[in-house]
């Protein structure tokens, strides 16, 4: 039986699915991303202090502890660099691509406002979608 072909109309429900997926997905990455962390903040002098006593008890370590500490060490220099760059995420912009697809992609999907909620996704920003408690 020969493959069938896709229609344009096929296509192209195709590809809006993917752009809504993406557009979700963005935007639920950077809120996991700048989800308020429990305990002090690290800041670059806090890192260096630590890398510092990293640096001072890898030598008597064992085998696994030398393991991870080593990775602590590549965890600490990369979260130090993210620091010095300023690595931040315009969540306005991931917003607004958001708002424009929620409702159809929750529609298509069966995602309830409570699903949304319990991912960290601000009401306000649920209503301004057209998503309600209703949905």
């Amino acid at each position: 039986m020969p493959p069938k072909s896709l229609t344009p109309e096929h296509k192209n429900a195709m590809a809006a699915g993917r752009k809504e997926g993406q557009a979700v997905k963005a935007y639920l990455d950077a809120l996991e991303q700048h989800r308020p962390r429990r305990g002090r903040r690290r800041t670059p002098d806090s890192i260096q202090k630590r890398l510092v006593a990293i640096d001072a008890q890898i030598d008597g370590a064992s085998s696994l502890q030398r393991l991870q500490l080593t990775q602590e060490r590549r965890d600490l220099q990369a979260e130090l660099a993210g620091l010095h760059t300023g690595t931040t995420v315009d969540l306005s912009a991931l917003e607004g691509g958001f708002v424009q697809v929620a409702k159809a992609y929750a529609a298509r999907k069966g995602i309830a406002y409570a699903t949304w909620r319990d991912l960290g996704v601000p009401a306000d920003i649920l209503k301004t979608a057209g998503i309600t408690r209703g949905n």
